[in-house]
């Protein structure tokens, strides 16, 4: 039985975070942020914290990949998300199952910076395993910031052909 229960930890260890060899990292800046609570407030509140979160989920860049990590010593992507947020005060569930599930629901037309986007990256499942934050949206353009078990923090383009087909979701928690 305890040989069932660690072949099947190492599946799980080994299917989450999933990521393509392909995914491009960019450069970054590194800054400071601060403050609240979820909840809605104005555009420009929301725009600020979304500001925060990322140049906090950036000063990660180049993390390596750590199951369940939440520090510079090691990341998964939820862990990132998590610990990215909890900077501004924003306290959100610790899996990528949970996060999947929490806030709003939004069209992927309509994704702002801060917005949280979901992925399958298993063949032949559209189960979401895998979440990234965006950092920059312009029209046709979507760059987030994510941890992948190949590469750690990097951030990468939805346009990329492996992030397209994996995508299933975006939700907005600011």
């Amino acid at each position: 039985m305890r040989k069932i229960a660690l072949i099947f930890c190492c599946l799980i260890v080994i299917s989450s975070c999933k990521s393509s060899k392909t995914s491009k990292s960019t450069s970054r800046n590194t800054q400071k942020s601060s403050a609240s609570h979820v909840s809605k407030h104005s555009s420009v509140s929301n725009n600020t914290k979304a500001d925060a979160v990322i140049d906090y989920a950036k000063t990660f860049d180049g993390v390596k990949y750590k199951y369940g990590g939440t520090t510079k010593k090691g990341m998964d992507c939820s862990g990132l998300v998590t610990t990215a947020f909890k900077k501004e005060d924003i306290l959100l569930p610790r899996t990528t199952s949970q996060l999947a599930v929490t806030g709003d629901w939004i069209d992927l037309k309509e994704v702002q910076k801060g917005d949280l986007l979901f992925f399958a990256t298993k063949k032949n499942s559209r189960k979401v395993n895998h979440v990234g934050i965006v950092t920059t949206v312009r029209p046709n353009y979507v760059e987030f910031i994510h941890s992948t078990t190949s590469r750690g923090v990097i951030t990468s383009l939805l346009s990329e052909k492996y992030w397209y087909f994996a995508f299933v979701q975006a939700r907005r928690i600011l």
